[in-house]
């Protein structure tokens, strides 16, 4: 009997790739007002976004629909703008929390100042909101860019974390430090630190997990 049940509860004995071929056969949708505010919406369930990426995510369903569909790339456009102007009103979308949020994330994830304020406007956030969200970040560290340099050579074991090697290491380990965009007078000072637990407390923030 569940055999029998399992067998009636297959649509046929095609395989999931053969759906996969079937779905991508069938190509975008068309860019309708609906539509994309759907794609929006099920977008920020996902993941969190700025405006001017989200424009992006949902012009590229327009772009996508006018090649497949011949829908009207204006109108699409101007749908996009419409969703976008009704999310910022609506609290949906918030470039300055979203700044703040991403900014903790990647500083305590061990990525530089320089680096965080790169990544954020990748994601299209002007410069006034960049730096009041590295501002907020002396909320994180007494130092954050000290904080962020012992995170990141924790995780790396670099320089006074490593168990061993750590002369032979050195250069390696500066360079490392200097790759993530921290300066080499704090590479430097890291890596040659006598004394790390003073290091770490003059940061004011615990350096997080071994990588």
């Amino acid at each position: 009997m569940l055999a029998s049940i399992m067998m009636d509860s297959k649509p046929n004995s095609r395989g999931t790739g053969e759906y996969a071929r079937e779905r991508k056969q069938r190509g975008p949708k068309r860019a309708t007002p609906e539509y994309l505010e759907k794609a929006a919406l099920h977008y920020l369930e996902r993941y969190a976004s700025s405006a001017a990426n989200l424009r992006r995510v949902l012009m590229g369903k327009v772009e996508r629909s006018a090649r497949a569909h011949g829908t009207d790339r204006e109108d699409g456009a101007r749908a996009v703008e419409h969703i976008l102007r009704r999310f910022l009103d609506s609290g949906l979308l918030d470039d300055r929390a979203y700044a703040e949020g991403r900014a903790v994330t990647l500083h305590r994830a061990g990525h530089s100042m320089p680096a965080i304020r790169a990544r954020l406007g990748q994601k299209g956030i002007d410069a006034d909101t960049i730096d009041a969200a590295l501002e907020r970040l002396e909320d994180e560290a007494a130092k954050p860019e000290l904080a962020a340099a012992l995170r990141y050579a924790r995780k790396r074991r670099l320089g006074p974390y490593r168990r061993d090697g750590r002369r032979e290491r050195r250069e390696r380990d500066m360079a490392a430090l200097a790759r993530k965009g921290f300066p080499p007078d704090l590479a430097r000072r890291i890596v040659d630190a006598d004394d790390l637990a003073e290091l770490e407390e003059e940061a004011g923030a615990l350096p997080g997990p071994l990588g």
